[in-house]
């Protein structure tokens, strides 16, 4: 697992006064850069291998501006040639957001899906768990 620590900008609140609910897939991408950094080391996007096919937030709760939260990034599920990152988003130890994002290994060039296969695999698995219990 990988976390990160957001901490909201004023900027990131709404008239409603709690941080805007367009913020959290933008910080959900930016603490993917972790699991991305196994395919591509230095994120050239010259090198990507990989697409995303599916995005989804749960908003369980409001986040508030002033406290920082805590980004969790894994994977929880594995196939062939894609998977799936969880991502939590918990503020003050309160699960406040779940998001799930499928990804495809990807060949740009030939347009189509590759296996994950070798050390690339691995590196996945060490990062696979099952979601948590308050999800």
């Amino acid at each position: 697992m990988f976390t990160r620590t957001i901490e909201p900008a004023f900027y990131d609140t709404d008239a409603l006064g709690h941080v805007n609910n367009t913020r959290l897939p933008a910080w959900f991408e930016l603490a993917r850069n972790d699991l991305f950094r196994l395919f591509t080391p230095d994120l050239d996007p010259r090198k990507w291998r990989l697409i995303m096919a599916r995005m989804e937030v749960d908003y369980r709760a409001e986040l508030q501006y002033g406290r920082e939260i805590e980004i969790r990034t894994y994977v929880s599920r594995l196939g062939n040639s894609s998977f799936t990152v969880s991502q939590e988003a918990r503020q003050d130890g309160q699960l406040t957001n779940l998001g799930h994002a499928v990804m495809v290994h990807f060949d740009h060039e030939a347009k189509k899906a590759i296996p994950i296969e070798g050390e690339l695999r691995e590196a996945l698995e060490a990062h696979l768990q099952a979601e948590p219990a308050d999800a």
